[in-house]
Protein backbone atom coordinates (compact mmCIF):
# COMPACT_ATOMS: atom_id res chain seq x y z
CA UNK A 1 0.00 0.00 0.00
CA UNK A 2 1.68 3.36 -0.74
CA UNK A 3 2.61 5.76 1.93
CA UNK A 4 -0.27 8.41 1.27
CA UNK A 5 -3.08 5.29 0.87
CA UNK A 6 -1.36 4.04 4.34
CA UNK A 7 -1.63 7.93 5.83
CA UNK A 8 -5.19 8.18 4.62
CA UNK A 9 -7.00 5.02 5.92
CA UNK A 10 -5.01 4.86 9.35
CA UNK A 11 -6.34 8.58 9.34
CA UNK A 12 -9.76 7.36 9.29
CA UNK A 13 -9.57 4.12 11.24
CA UNK A 14 -8.35 7.22 13.79
CA UNK A 15 -11.90 8.63 13.42
CA UNK A 16 -13.54 5.44 14.26
CA UNK A 17 -15.05 5.27 10.64
CA UNK A 18 -17.15 2.67 9.60
CA UNK A 19 -17.04 0.52 6.29
CA UNK A 20 -13.69 1.59 4.77
CA UNK A 21 -13.02 0.46 1.87
CA UNK A 22 -10.57 1.40 -1.56
CA UNK A 23 -11.13 1.14 -4.89
CA UNK A 24 -8.41 0.44 -7.58
CA UNK A 25 -8.89 2.66 -10.29
CA UNK A 26 -5.41 2.72 -12.35
CA UNK A 27 -6.54 0.59 -14.99
CA UNK A 28 -9.68 2.61 -15.68
CA UNK A 29 -8.78 4.21 -18.73
CA UNK A 30 -9.86 7.77 -18.25
CA UNK A 31 -10.32 7.36 -14.45
CA UNK A 32 -10.05 10.93 -12.79
CA UNK A 33 -7.60 9.16 -9.63
CA UNK A 34 -5.47 5.78 -9.44
CA UNK A 35 -7.40 5.05 -5.95
CA UNK A 36 -10.69 5.67 -4.51
CA UNK A 37 -10.85 5.82 -0.32
CA UNK A 38 -14.61 5.64 0.75
CA UNK A 39 -16.00 5.50 4.90
CA UNK A 40 -18.89 6.08 6.54
CA UNK A 41 -20.03 8.57 9.91
CA UNK A 42 -22.71 8.29 11.92
CA UNK A 43 -23.18 12.49 11.89
CA UNK A 44 -21.83 15.62 10.42
CA UNK A 45 -19.35 16.16 12.96
CA UNK A 46 -17.58 12.75 12.57
CA UNK A 47 -17.54 13.40 8.77
CA UNK A 48 -16.23 16.72 9.36
CA UNK A 49 -13.35 15.10 12.02
CA UNK A 50 -12.65 12.72 9.93
CA UNK A 51 -11.92 15.04 7.06
CA UNK A 52 -9.99 17.32 9.55
CA UNK A 53 -8.05 14.57 10.83
CA UNK A 54 -7.33 12.99 7.10
CA UNK A 55 -5.70 16.82 6.07
CA UNK A 56 -3.38 16.50 9.21
CA UNK A 57 -2.29 13.29 9.18
CA UNK A 58 -1.32 13.86 5.51
CA UNK A 59 0.17 17.00 5.95
CA UNK A 60 2.54 16.07 9.05
CA UNK A 61 3.35 12.57 7.90
CA UNK A 62 3.96 12.91 3.23
CA UNK A 63 4.37 15.09 1.37
CA UNK A 64 1.31 15.29 -0.25
CA UNK A 65 -1.12 18.33 -0.76
CA UNK A 66 -4.50 18.57 -0.79
CA UNK A 67 -5.49 19.76 -4.10
CA UNK A 68 -9.25 20.54 -3.38
CA UNK A 69 -11.95 19.92 -0.91
CA UNK A 70 -15.58 19.76 -1.20
CA UNK A 71 -18.55 19.64 1.29
CA UNK A 72 -16.77 20.33 4.26
CA UNK A 73 -19.56 22.77 4.74
CA UNK A 74 -22.60 21.03 5.06
CA UNK A 75 -20.83 17.63 6.33
CA UNK A 76 -23.08 15.17 4.62
CA UNK A 77 -20.05 14.17 1.87
CA UNK A 78 -16.52 15.25 1.47
CA UNK A 79 -14.78 14.85 -1.12
CA UNK A 80 -10.99 15.05 -0.74
CA UNK A 81 -8.94 15.73 -3.92
CA UNK A 82 -5.11 14.09 -3.20
CA UNK A 83 -4.60 13.82 -6.99
CA UNK A 84 -3.63 10.22 -7.09
CA UNK A 85 -6.06 9.38 -4.38
CA UNK A 86 -9.43 11.10 -3.66
CA UNK A 87 -11.05 10.36 -0.68
CA UNK A 88 -14.95 10.07 -0.10
CA UNK A 89 -16.20 10.65 3.37
CA UNK A 90 -20.18 9.92 3.78
CA UNK A 91 -22.79 10.20 6.32
CA UNK A 92 -23.94 6.46 6.43
CA UNK A 93 -27.48 7.41 5.00
CA UNK A 94 -26.11 9.07 1.91
CA UNK A 95 -23.46 6.44 0.96
CA UNK A 96 -25.84 4.21 1.16
CA UNK A 97 -28.58 6.63 -1.25
CA UNK A 98 -25.25 6.96 -3.64
CA UNK A 99 -24.16 3.55 -4.01
CA UNK A 100 -20.27 5.06 -5.48
CA UNK A 101 -18.89 1.75 -4.32
CA UNK A 102 -21.70 -0.17 -6.89
CA UNK A 103 -21.04 2.38 -9.56
CA UNK A 104 -17.41 0.72 -9.17
CA UNK A 105 -17.93 -2.84 -9.09
CA UNK A 106 -16.26 -4.41 -10.90
CA UNK A 107 -12.57 -3.08 -9.89
CA UNK A 108 -10.39 -3.98 -7.54
CA UNK A 109 -11.47 -3.56 -3.43
CA UNK A 110 -9.92 -3.91 -0.41
CA UNK A 111 -11.85 -3.53 3.02
CA UNK A 112 -10.39 -2.17 5.72
CA UNK A 113 -10.95 -2.79 9.66
CA UNK A 114 -13.00 -0.39 11.59
CA UNK A 115 -11.95 0.14 15.03
CA UNK A 116 -15.73 1.97 15.65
Amino acid sequence: MGKLKEVIIEAIQDKKAQDILSLDLSNIDGAVCDTFIICSADSTTQVAAIADHVEEEVEKKTTEKLYRCEGKGNGIWVVMDYSDVVVHIFQTEFRNFYALEEVWADVPMQQYESFA
